[in-house]
């Protein structure tokens, strides 16, 4: 059993926004991360391991310029936490859709020179993975059991496909990077819940 004094936050924030749940297919690289198989077939994923990487993750970010370390999401569900990972930290962000060269090449319109690049899903946003890696540039990813782990630095294992999950897991590294930095006390607080980390779905309040 996992005591709440070890982790970041209680145990049960994590498991109400459904960080722990991971897909049904599989990695053999991710097996590391997976605590058990339910009996839907869902992974489910080891809530301290997560916990422990978005420690070190978020160390190794803070020691980055803000504009120096680049945040993207493909998936729309990712938009806001990258969007409000970066309204906090100050990093860029890059949702959406993304056009080649942006790491390769220097006549590109959208081209920069981060030194980290932050994933919310290096298969959905395999471009800037590609080019990250093409150009030597440290690679953080959130990865969840069908993911591999080929070419990623430094993995967050979480399920990085759902709503809840995303902005939960964006929020708390946000919060991890600014104690991190000196931005906020070791024990400071954003002054917005998760919830204000949520993509906006219409019709849902």
């Amino acid at each position: 059993m996992v005591d709440d004094s070890e982790l970041l936050v209680p145990k049960q924030k994590y498991l109400s926004a459904g960080i722990h749940v991971g897909s049904k297919m599989r990695t053999k690289d991710m097996s590391r991360f997976i605590y058990k198989i339910r009996s839907d077939g869902l992974s489910m994923l080891n809530i301290k391991k997560t916990d422990e990487r978005i420690r070190i993750a978020a160390k190794f970010i803070s020691r980055f310029p803000p504009d120096a370390v680049l945040a993207v999401s493909a998936r729309i569900y990712g938009f806001r936490p990258v969007k409000k990972f970066s309204e906090y930290t100050g990093c860029r962000a890059i949702t959406g859709r993304i056009l080649p060269g942006v790491l390769t090449n220097p006549q590109a319109p959208l081209y920069i020179e981060p030194e980290v690049v932050l994933l919310s899903d290096p298969r959905v946003d395999k471009q800037i993975h590609d080019e990250a890696v093409k150009v030597g540039i440290p690679v953080v990813a959130l990865v969840d059991a069908d993911n591999t782990l080929e070419y990623i630095d430094l993995a967050i294992p979480t399920n990085n496909k759902g709503r809840r999950a995303l902005a939960f897991i964006f929020w708390l590294l946000t919060r991890e990077v600014l104690r991190a930095r000196g931005s906020i006390p070791p024990d400071g607080e954003l002054p917005e819940g998760y919830d204000s980390f949520a993509t906006r779905i219409i019709g849902l309040k």
